[in-house]
């Protein structure tokens, strides 16, 4: 038995590994995308009172930090039986906003464009953030302006630009005054023209590409509000690949529908829906699943990414472009709401007089896609249960048979060349997975691409590298 491994893999959130073994006649038996690293916050968070979750669960991921404070401080408004006033939910609504801006600049420029824009057969040394910035230094300058803008709004609205503390049970814990929201708005308004003008790149990057590439055909899950695009709350709709209904949840009726389980070459959790269905989450499902944005420019981008893709899209390199839909919007959003004077109103928390159920569930859209927090407490509020299931792992089984698929035409003789390994790893940065939030160790780095040996007495092997020199980055 041979095995090819991608290791680590390049332009992600965090460290994963992709494994190819080979049959005796050289050719693909299986393939799958691996994480060997264990998940710990569920236990990290158990004893603590269920205030302090918000102000923990931010430290699972510096990428998306303000997504896991939104669904914990839910999940504890829940528990505390606390209705935030509408301001307060305006405020926590522009937080999200502020992390979509943030993250979805992040992925788009930054990780997935140097495969479109700088070509995915290029040089490994090219196929990077440098490499945009060598062939466009205008758009590298204005990608990080405008994710510049979510770590603004982030640090003025959570508190800090990193890891927010400002969502409280029941509210916000400060309000936004007059002159920041001037100062802010003007950052949107400038932040809105730059994704404008990007959309003109983004359109037509993925021309010429293969766009069923790693095509694999599962449901989709999102959350939407009376049909329309709705990051920060609303219902979960469940769809299946024919676009039929297959439910829908709101808290913690989700366990009526989604069920987690393992496989043996990861230990990153796998789920489904209890009808045995594969479905997955993030801008493509999101896209599949509402009507509109609810906002002009990104409706018209909507239009026009309908009309390239058709209205259920199951390509996963299309999840570049519904992303880019989605950081429309948010920009947009962003400006309607630093509009609205009355996000500087002082009205902003709910009164919290104790623990009035003892389980809560936090839903809310990351931007990888839907993201559950689930705690369940003791009467004086303490933590006994916890379960987090996270976008990467709603997406696990796709990535994985995405990368079967895209392996198997691409492995010839045994031998899989860096371009080759550079298409795997292109679709699977497609789905943006963020590792951190779905594993909490550190892993072990390993050579980027190892060819094993595996000893047919002992079972042991011998990895060697395929190319010489220490830079072979996929």
């Amino acid at each position: 038995m041979t095995e090819i491994r991608i290791s680590p893999m390049t332009r992600l959130e965090g460290h994963a590994q992709v494994r190819i073994t080979l049959n005796a006649q050289n050719q693909v038996e299986r393939a799958h995308f691996s994480v060997m690293e264990l998940r710990g916050f569920e236990k990290f968070l158990i004893g603590a009172a269920v205030e302090e979750a918000p102000r923990i669960t931010p430290r699972i991921c510096g990428i998306c930090p303000t997504s896991h404070h939104l669904a914990s401080v839910k999940a504890v408004d829940a528990i505390l039986g606390a209705e935030p006033p509408e301001t307060g939910k305006k405020l926590r609504e522009l937080l999200n906003h502020a992390q979509y801006i943030h993250s979805h600049a992040i992925h788009f420029f930054m990780l997935a464009a140097p495969d479109f824009i700088v070509g995915h057969d290029a040089p490994a040394a090219d196929r990077s953030v440098i490499g945009i910035a060598k062939k466009s230094p205008a758009l590298a300058k204005k990608a990080i302006e405008v994710r510049k803008l979510g770590q603004r709004i982030t640090e003025a609205v959570g508190g800090k630009p990193i890891h927010p503390s400002n969502a409280i049970p029941g509210g916000m814990s400060r309000p936004l005054d007059e002159a920041t929201r001037g100062s802010l708005l003007a950052m949107a308004k400038g932040g809105l023209a730059i994704a404008q003008e990007g959309w003109d790149l983004a359109r037509v990057m993925m021309d010429g590409t293969d766009l069923t590439l790693g095509t694999v055909e599962t449901g989709f899950l999102g959350m939407t509000k009376e049909k329309k695009y709705s990051p920060y709350e609303g219902t979960v709709e469940i769809i299946g690949k024919d676009r039929s209904p297959l439910g829908t949840f709101t808290g913690v009726d989700y366990t009526k529908q989604i069920e987690e389980f393992s496989e043996d070459w990861s230990y990153l959790k796998f789920t489904r829906l209890k009808n045995g269905t594969f479905y997955r989450v993030g801008p493509l499902a999101r896209l599949n699943i509402c009507s509109s944005m609810g906002t002009p420019v990104a409706d018209a981008a909507l239009k026009e990414y309908r009309a390239k893709f058709g209205e259920t899209v199951q390509a996963p390199l299309a999840y570049n472009l519904a992303r880019y839909v989605e950081f429309l919007a948010s920009c947009e959003r962003a400006v309607e709401l630093l509009q609205d004077p009355a996000i500087t109103g002082t009205n902003i928390r709910a009164p919290v007089s104790g623990v009035k159920a003892t389980r809560g569930v936090g839903i809310i859209e990351a931007p990888r896609g839907t993201l559950i927090h689930d705690y369940t407490v003791n009467e004086k509020g303490f933590i006994e249960r916890c379960n987090l299931l996270v976008a990467t792992c709603q997406n696990n089984y796709a990535i994985d048979r995405t990368v079967e698929a895209v392996a198997r035409p691409l492995v010839k003789d045994g031998a899989l060349t860096e371009a080759a390994a550079n298409r795997i790893e292109m679709v699977i940065r497609s789905y943006d997975p963020c590792i951190s939030c779905a594993t909490h160790a550190i892993g072990k780095r390993a050579w980027p691409i190892e060819l094993v040996r595996h000893g047919h007495r002992s079972g042991e092997g011998e990895a060697l590298r395929l190319e010489k020199g220490d830079d072979l980055l996929c």
